[in-house]
């Protein structure tokens, strides 16, 4: 609903014109009194009062977004990050009211982002926490016997753990911006070597192969960090390939850049989810991705290391199937 005086955009000229409006008042009812004889003690309490409702009527459009930024301030303390501010006017307190609108709705994001960051943290660490307690129970009981097998899977829940709990801190300290890079020109082919051999170590049922334009090819920023984003990369995608699949890795130098393509004969990202795939937690298959002891934060990691280095990453669809995941850095020097 546009209150009076919404139109004008300065908040002291809106004064102003509330001082006018209650003198005008005062002085038209001063002299119709005078004319219809009315005595003057009679007159002066009527002109008081209608110059202040007039006043009243006027001011309480301009100071009704500051009573509902104190109610919506009052719930949010609570909690409660829903409420917003009717911003209709276009002076200095709708300004207000917008930005106040603006930050509610920031800090109900992340509001609901922590919610949503609990409730999956609980969920990831419930899963392995109860198939050691569960594996623990058996052994305790006689049940099970403390085979080999038994054992590699106890250490296969432990080492999720530790994952996700170092995800958890890698990601945590992106976030605050408390990890310096150690910025330097790096060549890539032995950067990419070792994340291969690495992954190839401990999945050695999907191929892996790995393809550099040139030898000598260079980028800038900080080599381990970018071993990380390869590194989550290729665990991804060795994870969505069926086994006695293959995963290609390719770079090559651009204009002023790196490219490093990270490919999979995964069953690919919908189009509908290519925006969601750098979200914490965010699985294309829940299923499986879960089975595999994948917690979705590699994705999200990689990104803001990507982000930190000023380069860019997205996903690509591959023909006929699969997902190809494109890292752009800076450098490309020789």
């Amino acid at each position: 609903m546009i209150r009076p005086l919404d139109r004008i955009g300065s908040i002291k000229l809106k004064l102003g014109i509330l001082v006018a409006a209650s003198v005008v008042v005062a002085v038209m009812l001063t002299a119709i009194s005078a004319y219809l004889g009315i005595r003057t003690r009679w007159t002066l309490p009527v002109v008081v009062v209608l110059a202040l409702v007039v006043t009243q009527l006027l001011a309480r459009g301009m100071t009704s977004p500051l009573r509902e930024m104190t109610d919506a301030a009052r719930r949010m303390a609570t909690g409660d990050y829903t409420r917003r501010v009717t911003a209709t006017s276009h002076d200095e307190v709708g300004e207000l009211a917008g930005a106040f609108n603006t930050m509610a709705a920031d800090l109900e994001a992340v509001d609901r982002q922590r919610r949503e960051l609990v409730a999956n943290v609980s969920h990831e660490l419930r899963t392995p926490v109860s198939a050691l307690r569960a594996v623990l129970e058996n052994l305790v009981d006689g049940v099970a016997t403390a085979d080999p097998r038994t054992l590699n899977t106890m250490l296969a829940q432990v080492e999720r753990l530790g994952r996700l709990v170092a995800q958890l801190l890698d990601l945590s300290r992106l976030e605050a911006g408390t990890v310096p890079l150690d910025w330097q020109a790096f060549a890539i082919e032995p950067l990419l070597a070792h994340a291969v051999r690495e992954q190839e170590l401990n999945v050695p049922g999907v191929a892996i192969d790995m393809q550099v334009e040139d030898p000598g090819l260079a980028a800038d920023g900080d080599p381990e960090r970018v071993h990380q984003v390869v590194a989550n990369l290729l665990e991804n995608a060795v994870r969505y390939t069926p086994n006695g699949g293959q995963v290609e890795v390719r770079a090559r130098r651009s204009p002023s850049s790196v490219t490093i393509e990270v490919c999979d004969q995964g069953p690919g990202i919908p189009d509908s989810e290519t925006g969601r795939v750098f979200e914490r937690f965010y699985r294309a298959d829940h299923a499986r991705a879960a089975s595999d002891g994948g917690a979705g934060l590699g994705l999200a990691i990689a990104q803001w290391i990507v982000d930190l280095h000023g380069g860019e990453i997205h996903p690509e669809r591959r023909e006929p199937h699969g997902c190809r995941m494109v890292v752009t850095l800076p450098g490309g020097t020789t």
